[in-house]
């Protein structure tokens, strides 16, 4: 090849970037210029805004970030929206760089070589043990949930914020639902209960706490998106009662002086049979549909909100934290190729499913031979799998932090916006997949309902006034971090003592009627009492 054609060529891959920042650059003027021509009609600057269209080149009003004429007149979303999705206007990402950056997103993916490991200890347990294939399935799950959370980012900047966000939160959720599912699946009801509650709580205390106090730990307060921290109190408080319902019409139920026995017997006609129970499954049934009818319109309002074109706009009261990292997302590169990155979402919930489902198969050995409370179980050790990626990289992060002060290094600037997403996973865990799980017991004919534990209850109340209080003002601070923090300590040491409800496993039985689980035809349930009530003796000597 002659020098004058390797000329030709660099001055060709130079002329094309000049153009693709040039297009980048109107398409980012269009964007600010069509937001106030939308949000502030009459403005000094919405006239400029028809005359930015004469100025701008053809490509700009065909950019992938859609402020275009079909943005702004046309309002075609749909194009916008596809547009954006295959990548247009951006840096072609071919699949050998995608799988590049894949391999080296995190160092956590080193723990990539537990998942064989896993595997193999299932195939083998009678060699290798349950309890070595619950821990190697553990450990199995941190890189995937890591895998999770970096795929759903790659694909926010395809996305948009909103709908990103939307998608990172269901990713996040993957793994606790697909855990729950199995649960269902097993007939582990009184042990889904506890880990839907235990879920919940950890992503209104732990995750978030952490992150006000990591994030916050050299910056006064943080902000949180005021338009959906508003909602997101109505959202969960409403979740929160919903689970209470049905537990308070089984505590209200006039108990006459009749009580179940620590031994499992019944005295007289209990109110613990299956005319009770069917009442609350169809009082649980009636109220899951209604939490997806609220869930689905609360998406409805924050991704498509009344008046033109606001579904792809900032708001204009938002902080400027927020619209700048809207735009951050218009202008950073991904790593990956939306497809690449589609196809590794789907290969990673096939090997999540197929992990927890050994994880959950081997709960039981572990449980009898750990001596661990069924409560505990579920409340706290179970959805501490979610967490174990991001709590791995927020010490690491905090403990750097620390040192780069002590010895004087240059320290991150810190983020004004709060990493608030957690809150949202508890949202959509409670109106979306508790609901889901509602449903998925009455198709398949299992007497999954939403009559809870009192404490469990109670542990949800306390969680959600904590949040609605701490999050009031849309901001945050590291000390609100650390209360929450501690309160979830708090929760995680009274569940250690406590063996549970008996009423309530009673009223899970899924092998026969509720009076066969009394009578002694469940064992699983009577060991629960057993125990429960010699580990109350046992204290109480």
């Amino acid at each position: 090849m002659s020098s004058t054609d390797t000329n030709k060529k660099a001055d060709s891959a130079t002329a094309s970037r000049v153009m693709a920042d040039e297009e980048r650059g109107y398409a980012l003027q269009l964007h600010d210029k069509m937001e106030t021509e939308y949000l502030h009609p009459g403005s000094s600057h919405a006239s400029s805004a028809e005359e930015g269209f004469a100025h701008a080149p053809a490509a700009a009003t065909h950019s992938r970030y859609g402020y275009s004429a079909a943005y702004g007149y046309a309002a075609d979303r749909a194009q916008v929206f596809w547009d954006r999705l295959c990548g247009k206007g951006r840096r072609k990402i071919g699949w050998i760089e995608s799988l590049r950056n894949i391999a080296t997103a995190s160092l956590l993916n080193l723990f990539l070589i537990f998942i064989p490991l896993a595997w193999v200890s299932h195939w083998e347990m009678v060699s290798w043990g349950h309890d070595t294939t619950f821990a190697l399935s553990f450990l199995a799950i941190i890189p995937l949930e890591c895998m999770f959370d970096w795929g759903g980012e790659q694909m926010a900047l395809y996305l948009g914020k909103d709908l990103g966000d939307l998608l990172i939160i269901t990713l996040n959720n993957a793994v606790e639902a697909v855990l729950a599912i199995i649960l269902l699946a097993k007939c582990e009801l009184r042990l889904l209960q506890s880990t839907i509650v235990g879920v919940v709580i950890l992503h209104l205390l732990l995750i978030p706490g952490t992150a006000f106090l990591v994030g916050g730990h050299n910056i006064r307060h943080q902000t949180l998106h005021p338009h959906h921290t508003d909602l997101n109190h109505s959202l969960l408080m409403i979740g929160v009662l919903a689970t209470m319902l049905p537990t308070a019409f089984f505590a209200a139920l006039d108990r006459g002086g009749n009580a179940v026995t620590a031994a499992g017997s019944e005295a007289g006609s209990s109110f613990v049979n299956d005319v009770t129970r069917g009442e609350i499954l169809k009082m649980s049934r009636g109220i899951a549909i209604m939490l997806l009818v609220v869930y689905v319109a609360s998406r409805m309002y924050l991704h498509n909100p009344p008046g033109d074109n606001n579904a792809l706009t900032v708001p204009h009261d938002a902080p400027q934290e927020i619209r700048h990292q809207e735009k951050e997302l218009l202008e950073e590169e991904p790593l990956v190729n939306p497809w690449a990155c589609m196809i590794l979402l789907v290969i990673t919930v096939g090997l999540m499913s197929a992990t927890a489902e050994f994880l959950v198969e081997s709960i039981d050995e572990v449980r009898e031979t750990s001596g661990i409370q069924t409560e505990w179980f579920g409340l706290v050790l179970l959805p501490i799998v979610s967490f174990s990626a991001d709590g791995v990289v927020a010490v690491l992060f905090f403990f750097q932090s620390i040192y780069d002060h002590l010895t004087h290094r240059e320290i991150l600037v810190p983020s004004m916006l709060a990493r608030g997403r957690a809150i949202d996973l508890s949202i959509q865990f409670t109106l979306w997949w508790m609901p889901v799980l509602v449903l998925l017991g009455w198709w398949t004919e299992k007497p999954m309902h939403l009559l809870f534990d009192y404490l469990e209850v109670a542990l949800l109340l306390g969680s959600c006034f904590l949040v609605n209080y701490v999050t009031a003002d849309a901001k945050t601070n590291w000390v609100e971090g650390l209360i929450m923090v501690v309160f979830y300590f708090m929760i995680a040491l009274v569940t250690w003592f406590y063996p549970g409800q008996p009423e309530v496993a009673f009223m899970l039985n899924c092998e026969g009627t509720v009076a066969e689980a009394v009578a002694g035809g469940d064992e699983g349930q009577i060991e629960l009492v057993v125990s429960g009530a010699a580990a109350l003796l046992k204290r109480a000597l």
